[in-house]
Formats: C-alpha cells, sequence, structure tokens
C-alpha cells in the first residue's frame, strides 16, 4: 500500500482494533520513513512492521518511444512527463531506519534482502518477511535467512512481489496452490494474501495453513487510509474490472481497467523508470480528477470492500471468520 494509503493512523487503528499493521516505506525517503514510525509509536504501544522494496537491476530498454507516448497524455492534465531514471527508492538508508528504530517486523518485497541486511536486522531482534509468488522465489528466500514468508496469489492488487520484472503472464499461481507448494518447499511460516477481502476467505486460508491473513484493498476506503479522492470514487463506484499491468509503474501490478492501461498494454518491462516517468502524469491527474491517467490499484474482490473506519473493517473480518469456521465445524461434524 505504498504511495500513499498506507498512513501512521491505518496501521495504528488496525494494531488497536486486534490486528497487526505494516508501514508501507517504499516511495519514502530515509528521513520521512523514520518520521512516520516515530507518528506510529506515538498513536499505539503496540508492536507494527516496515515494508522495503528490494532494488532491481536497471534496465537498458530504450524508453524514449514510451515516454513519448506518456508526454501525449501528460499533456492532458497540463503536465510533462518525469525522467525515466532508475533509482533504488534509498533502500540502504531505509534499512538503516529500521535497524536503528528496532522495528520487530521487517518485510521485503521484490527480491530478497541482502545477507548482511538480514543479520543486521536479526541482530536487533527483528523478523525478516519475504514476498513471494512461488516455490522457486520461496526457496531463495529461505536460503536467505528469511523467518516467514508473504505468499502472494494473482488475485492480489498492485504491484506483484515477483523478484523480476518477468512477463506477466509468468508465475502465476493462485493463493491455495501456492500455499501449499511453498509449505511444501520451504517448511516456514507463511503469511497468505491475494484477493482477501472477507472473513471468510481469512478463515480459508488458515484452514489452508497460513498463520495469517495479510489484507490490503479492504481496508482503501478506510478514513485513515491515505487514498485519494479521485481513486476513493473509483473504488466505490465498482464497475470496472481489474487486469495485470506494467502501463504505469514497469513492473506488473493488478489495477482498475481505465483508458491508460488499455491504450499501453505493451509497455516496457523497466521498474521504476516507467514509474518515475509517469509519476507527475498520474499526480496531475489525481488534482484534476481524471481517473484515466491514475493507477488505480486494487485486488479482484475489491468491490466487497466498504467504506468504514479500520476498527470497524477489523471487527467484521472477525466476526466473519467465526463465522466460517463455526460453519465448517458444524458441517465436518
Amino acid at each position: 500500500m505504498a504511495g500513499g494509503p498506507s498512513t501512521p493512523r491505518l496501521v495504528a487503528g488496525a494494531i488497536d482494533a486486534g490486528a497487526s499493521g505494516f508501514l508501507a516505506a517504499g516511495y519514502l525517503t530515509a528521513e520521512a520513513l523514520a518520521r512516520q514510525i516515530a507518528d506510529t509509536r506515538a498513536l499505539t504501544t503496540g508492536a507494527f512492521g516496515v515494508n522495503l522494496f528490494v532494488p532491481g537491476p536497471k534496465s537498458t530498454d530504450d524508453l524514449e518511444l514510451y515516454r513519448e507516448r506518456v508526454r501525449k497524455e501528460a499533456a492532458r492534465v497540463g503536465t510533462e512527463p518525469g525522467q525515466p531514471d532508475w533509482d533504488d527508492d534509498h533502500y540502504a538508508a531505509k534499512v538503516d531506519v529500521v535497524v536503528a528504530a528496532k522495528v520487530p517486523a521487517v518485510s521485503f518485497t521484490f527480491g530478497v534482502p541482502r545477507t548482511e541486511d538480514v543479520e543486521r536486522l536479526h541482530a536487533c531482534g527483528a523478523e525478516v518477511i519475504v514476498t513471494v509468488t512461488s516455490p522457486e522465489e520461496a526457496r531463495l528466500a529461505a536460503a536467505a535467512g528469511a523467518d516467514a514468508l508473504c505468499v502472494q496469489g494473482a488475485a492480489a492488487g498492485a504491484h506483484r512481489g515477483t523478484f523480476t520484472n518477468d512477463p506477466i503472464g509468468a508465475s502465476l499461481y493462485d493463493l491455495l496452490p501456492a500455499l501449499r507448494l511453498i509449505a511444501a518447499a520451504t517448511g516456514l511460516p507463511l503469511i497468505a494474501t491475494g484477493g482477501l477481502i472477507h472473513g471468510a476467505d481469512v478463515a480459508a486460508v488458515i484452514a489452508a495453513g497460513a498463520i495469517a491473513a495479510q489484507l490490503g484493498t479492504a481496508f482503501l476506503r478506510c478514513p485513515e487510509a491515505g487514498t485519494n479522492e479521485t481513486y476513493r470514487a473509483a473504488l466505490a463506484a465498482a464497475d470496472r474490472e481489474t487486469v495485470l499491468t506494467r502501463a504505469f509503474s514497469g513492473r506488473p501490478a493488478r489495477g482498475l481497467v481505465n483508458r491508460f492501461i488499455v491504450d499501453n498494454t505493451d509497455a516496457p518491462a523497466a521498474y521504476p523508470q516507467v514509474h518515475n516517468m509517469t509519476k507527475p502524469m498520474r499526480a496531475a491527474a489525481v488534482r484534476a480528477g481524471d481517473p484515466e491517467l491514475v493507477s488505480l490499484w486494487a485486488g479482484q474482490g475489491y468491490p466487497l470492500a466498504t467504506e468504514a473506519p479500520v476498527a470497524e473493517v477489523i471487527a467484521n473480518l472477525d466476526r466473519q471468520a467465526r463465522a466460517a469456521a463455526k460453519s465448517l465445524r458444524a458441517r465436518l461434524g
């Protein structure tokens, strides 16, 4: 939930409601992350985690033709495309921040952390969690020293946690097969994520062997979330399909279908260069209230998400999960 929806209020509210929560460090500077950690600790005494993006290799593709496409669309909202620059999202500096802050759980997306980073985190008492989308990635994460794995199914909203900017159709495991295959491959504790929107979904993945369920889309419409109004309106309308695309960022990500996605199905696999290129356009489109040029990330079940405080969403999930578990026990006798 990087890029705005994740906030200290949302994380603290989830914790105080009896769940857990992770701050999304993606796209933040190290200084901004440190402030968010401090702000969250000022709001709750509960433990929370931080998610970091692992930097990948720089694409060598020529991006000028795509930049011209973005330029034409950006002109519609009165701006220019950003530079197609590669960056590491301040990765090393943010690892320093979470180590210094002794954050109890640190998760990684888009790859495995460096061995020295895992050692530093373990030394300060942190658990290391790695997002994986396939058994092959799970084995790499286990070898790197992960304490647990976040298994992401194909229905997940936003960026896929895959370790490469691979073709969109690669490694698209549904969540339940992924859980079973990865459990057999590693034996590590598994957190299930991807398309979970109802308490019955939580009960299902727990029954399948996960130790926890991770949800994101379910909280996008909470007042505590930093979801912008253009994004909120598109979610509330619930009249768009979701699709995997590289159009906005250069990495496969699931979002609501809009014109920019439809017109750019052949977007280059170049992250974060494409992300940096489309960033000014997306920001201007949000200000203009134009959902056709905004990355509206959401999981497949997004129409079922409600507009309610985070505590109410969690209470409903808990009630639904308990009812589903009770029903299952009754059916099994």
